[in-house]
Formats: C-alpha cells, sequence, structure tokens
C-alpha cells in the first residue's frame, strides 16, 4: 500500500500533468493582476479572478484552430509518452482536428473553462501546502514565529524537520490526482467528434477493403501462371515430342514473366500508398489472357462486342480479374479443352460469358465450374468483385457446358 501511494512520485507523467494545470492558470492570473490586483487578495477577489475571465475564454474557444492546439497539448502533457520517458501503446483517444460543430465547441469551452479553474484550484494548494512547508523548515530552524503561526517548544526542532516533507508528498499525491481527473475529462470533452469517429471508421474500413482487395489481386495473379505453368508441363510430359516441349517450355516463360509484371504492380500499390489504381491491368488487356490460355493447349473461341474503352476503370480493372480466374479455373479442373469467351459492352452494361464443355462426371463438373481451389474460393471470389461494383455473377450447367456469366453496370 505504500509502495502504491508514492509510485506518482516516480511518474514522470504526474508532473506534466501538474505543469499542464499551472499553465491554464495564466489567463486568471494576468486578469487578476489587472482587476482586482493581487496584492493580498481576499477570498472574494479570488472569486472574480476565478470568473471574470469566463467570457474570453468562451469567445476563445469559437476559434476551430483552439481545439486542435489544446488536444495537442493534451496528448503531450497527459499522457505517456517519450517526455515522460515511458511508452504507451494506448490511443489516447483525444482529438486533434479543429472543431467543425458547434458541438466541438461547446465541448471546447467546457474544456477551457474546466482547465481555468482546476488550474486555479490547483495553485492555491500548491502555494498553500509549499508555504507550510517552508513553515515547517523554519519552525526546525527556531524561528517558527516568523513563518509558522503556532507555537513550538524549545528544542523541539527536530520535530518540525520531520513534517517537512509531508506536505510535499501530500501536494505530489493531489497533483497526481487531479492530473488523473483532469485526462478522463480530456478524453470526454476533446474526445473525437461523431463525424471524426465516422471518418476513422471508413479509413479502417477502406484499408481491410484495400488488404482484401491485394490478396486478390495476388491469388488471380500466382494462380493464372501456376496453373498454366503446371497445364503446359503436364502436357509436354505426356507428348513425349521435343518440339512440344520446346513449345511449353516458352509458353510457361512467356506466362511467368507476364505473372512478375502483374506481380510488380501490385506490390507497388502496396508500397506506395499514392499509386493509382490504374496501373492494374484492365479489360484492354484481355488479349493477353487470351492468348496464354491458348498457349496451354486450350482453344478459345473470343467475341468482343462494344468499345472496351468505354468501360469505367474500376469496372474494367475487376473484369479483366474475373475473366483470369475463370480461365485458371477451367485450366485447372477441366484442362485445355474448348472455351468460348464472350465480351459485350452496350450503353448500360458489360457482361462477360465464359462456357467449357462439361466433364462426363457431375462431381468433375462441379470442379470444372470454377469453384477454383480451397472450397471454391474462385467462383467466390468473382461473385464478390461482381456485388461489390452493384453486379451479379452466376454460374452453372447450361446443356453440356458450365457457363459463367457476369454482368456488371456501367
Amino acid at each position: 500500500m505504500p509502495g502504491l501511494l508514492l509510485q506518482p512520485l516516480t511518474r514522470a507523467v504526474t508532473y506534466t500533468r501538474w505543469l499542464h494545470l499551472l499553465v491554464g492558470v495564466i489567463v486568471p492570473l494576468v486578469c487578476g493582476a489587472v482587476f482586482p490586483g493581487l496584492s493580498d487578495p481576499s477570498p472574494y477577489d479570488w472569486l472574480l479572478i476565478a470568473v471574470l475571465p469566463l467570457p474570453l475564454v468562451l469567445a476563445a474557444a469559437l476559434v476551430p484552430s483552439i481545439r486542435r492546439a489544446e488536444g495537442l497539448q493534451a496528448r503531450l502533457m497527459l499522457f505517456p509518452g517519450p517526455h515522460a520517458r515511458a511508452g504507451s501503446d494506448e490511443d489516447p483517444g483525444v482529438s486533434t482536428a479543429p472543431a467543425a460543430s458547434w458541438s466541438d465547441r461547446a465541448r471546447t469551452g467546457a474544456w477551457l473553462v474546466l482547465r481555468m479553474e482546476a488550474g486555479l484550484a490547483l495553485t492555491l494548494v500548491t502555494n498553500t501546502l509549499l508555504a507550510l512547508a517552508l513553515a515547517f523548515a523554519g519552525a526546525a530552524a527556531g524561528e517558527p514565529g516568523r513563518v509558522f503561526p503556532f507555537p513550538c517548544s524549545t528544542g523541539t526542532g527536530w520535530a518540525y524537520a520531520l513534517l517537512v516533507p509531508v506536505p510535499v508528498l501530500v501536494l505530489v499525491l493531489i497533483a497526481a490526482g487531479a492530473g488523473a481527473l483532469m485526462t478522463r475529462a480530456a478524453r470526454r470533452l476533446l474526445g473525437p467528434s461523431v463525424k471524426e469517429r465516422l471518418a476513422a471508421l471508413e479509413k479502417r474500413t477502406e484499408d481491410l477493403l484495400e488488404r482484401n482487395q491485394i490478396a486478390r489481386e495476388l491469388h488471380d495473379t500466382l494462380g493464372h501462371a501456376l496453373t498454366l505453368a503446371v497445364v503446359q508441363a503436364g502436357a509436354a510430359r505426356t507428348a513425349g515430342d521435343p518440339e512440344f516441349t520446346d513449345r511449353a517450355l516458352e509458353a510457361i516463360e512467356e506466362t511467368g514473366r507476364a505473372a512478375l509484371e502483374d506481380l510488380d504492380r501490385v506490390l507497388l500499390v502496396l508500397r506506395e500508398s499514392g499509386r493509382p489504381a490504374a496501373a492494374r491491368p484492365a479489360l484492354d488487356e484481355a488479349a493477353r489472357l487470351l492468348d496464354s490460355a491458348r498457349s496451354s493447349g486450350a482453344r478459345i473461341d473470343a467475341e468482343v462486342t462494344g468499345a472496351l474503352d468505354r468501360v469505367p476503370g474500376p469496372v474494367s480493372r475487376e473484369a479483366y480479374r474475373m475473366l483470369q480466374e475463370a480461365l485458371t479455373n477451367v485450366l485447372r479442373h477441366a484442362g485445355p479443352v474448348r472455351i468460348g469467351v464472350r465480351i459485350s459492352v452496350d450503353a448500360a452494361r458489360l457482361r462477360l460469358e465464359v462456357r467449357n464443355p462439361l466433364p462426363g462426371t457431375a462431381p468433375a463438373a462441379g470442379s470444372a465450374g470454377g469453384a477454383g481451389g480451397g472450397g471454391g474460393r474462385g467462383l467466390r471470389g468473382i461473385r464478390e468483385r461482381a456485388t461489390l461494383l452493384g453486379g451479379e455473377a452466376r454460374a452453372g450447367r447450361d446443356g453440356g457446358d458450365w457457363l459463367l456469366a457476369v454482368e456488371l453496370p456501367l
């Protein structure tokens, strides 16, 4: 228990909070120096000193930047940090943004008044207790009457010397308690407004969506390249033809080079937050995907109608990834079969269809339908992309074929 009481003495933040409160008394002391004066003030004079600056303080709270200044001071002085030789991962919960509403201004005004009055009260307590400590020291020196009004017997100075630390210890404990209360008040009065909390939540949501987007980009790019490489290598091993093997190795090389380019694009977006999303491949580069699928032995029948350059950037980039994922799933689960690709653009919608023949058994048909590895992640990813863009993706049997159809609004 004694150690708990003495703990505030060893914490630097105790003294920064104390200083923060004492700085708040500057305004009332300056006003009190003008009127009613600080020479031997009476209790009534101290009341005037506490009340007179209120209009000035409340007027200052109307200035938006005052809230920012108070928030920065509170973060620096009231919470542990490098200045206090103590690290802390705790969020201070204090805003450093200018006041953006009347509610912010009202809370800032309440904070300024609280800080001023609490600082004035702590200043009076500090002066009183330090004077008491000096009085005990004077009594211990044999001159009690000069600074200490109570009589003391001759030869009892050692007893007063033992009392000298008591007012100082009490003062530090009072300052520590006042600082802790002001820290809690700062979180309530200078904490982020509802609007700021919503903005922070939106930013965190955007960060999570960006991470998911990057994960999808990596999944699509690497999955497509590895699937083509596996198909090519298997076909070359089965064929046993040196000429075909050379073509397969060339196709694997080209696919790997394209995958590295895509990977560099994705990682560049990750490294540079200001990198525009337009750096990612879009639907007008679909020919590269179709060529890589043809190089694996698949027979691609492609039909493109409408102007791809009319498709908005976000829709075009997501449609490219959907086509990439669809081709990857067909090659992964059905092999190098005939694949029909149809892309049409009209005034309002983009339509993407990928069709491939179903294998003979039902389980294979399900896997050939773009379910992708890992429990249907491929088809689920396509549906998620379509939903985020306000469109829809459907997949299922269509006669003897498996059909993936995507519609996206423009």
